[in-house]
């Protein structure tokens, strides 16, 4: 009977671990392009050093209202084809780490509702940093406060065993070292419409990268019809193509297509690097 009922105790352990694992991944994985997760707001939502650039500042904002803590740590991810992220712990071929490189302090952060602070990151130089680019990403996990003594549910069935799940929040931001003379070039291809409504679309396509550094740009699609006005029905932003990857796999949903035809889509690519605003790639397609 006892053996019984450990062997039953066990099982639920190892699924709340299970559980509890496969939330915190999930959390992980969220876009890179978004700045904020949970009530914690983080800006700005990348890193790049580059040049001469030595440190650099991040800013953690509490939008909650309640305090919070925030463990800051590095995680190593490798984008795959369709934009999503798996976690590595050794690199792919072509990929190099930036953490081992990098100072940031402080490591844990607490904020009370409406307080932000800084982290401050530094850039370390050494010999083992060869010409090309680096990436880590810097992970703030919110770290869950513990219930006083006393103060845990009470159970009205004392035979009964409870299982509480507390979800954890965390956010991840992409931080990049370039050195030396990099370059890179990307072009657009299998554009394809798949349409949804009478006035929406699914628009899939797929980016070609060449070069040594990634890329990173925002998405617009603009409606040219043979006698009109050109109108954008579609608007991407951050969306980049890491190293070591080639291509990447992207679709978005176009908007307010009523009565559109006998046109094209006109598909740009436009970097969102700092002091760049060039056209990364630029593709049309015609409508029937």
């Amino acid at each position: 009977m006892n053996q019984t009922f450990n062997q039953w105790v066990s099982c639920c352990n190892r699924q709340l671990m299970r559980l509890s694992f496969l939330a915190l991944t999930g959390i992980m994985l969220m876009p890179l392009w978004a700045s904020a997760q949970g009530n914690l707001l983080v800006t700005p939502r990348r890193i790049v050093f580059e040049g001469n650039q030595s440190s650099q500042e991040i800013n953690l904002a509490n939008t909650g209202q309640d305090t919070s803590i925030y463990s800051v740590s590095f995680v190593q991810y490798q984008m795959n084809e369709d934009g999503s992220f798996t976690e590595i712990e050794t690199p792919a071929e072509g990929q190099k780490f930036a953490d081992k490189f990098l100072r940031y302090f402080p490591r844990t952060v607490a904020l009370a509702p409406g307080e932000a602070q800084m982290v401050r990151m530094q850039l370390r130089r050494s010999p083992d940093l060869t010409d090309g680019e680096y990436r880590s990403h810097l992970y703030f996990r919110a770290v869950p406060q513990e219930q006083p003594l006393g103060l845990d549910d009470q159970l009205t069935d004392t035979t009964a065993i409870g299982i509480r799940i507390t979800p954890i929040f965390g956010i991840t931001i992409p931080v990049i070292i370039r050195t030396g003379d990099l370059e890179a070039s990307v072009s657009i291809d299998n554009m394809q419409l798949e349409p949804l409504t009478d006035s929406t679309a699914m628009l899939h396509l797929t980016f070609n990268r060449e070069g040594n550094r990634s890329v990173f740009g925002d998405i617009t699609v603009d409606y040219n019809p043979a006698n009109g006005k050109t109108v954008q029905v579609g608007l991407v932003r951050g969306v980049a193509v890491y190293t070591p990857n080639e291509r990447r796999d992207f679709k978005m949903e176009l908007k307010n297509l009523t009565g559109f035809k006998d046109g094209k889509l006109v598909v740009k690519y436009t970097s969102a690097e700092e002091n760049d605003k060039n056209i990364l790639a630029e593709k049309a397609m015609m409508v029937e």
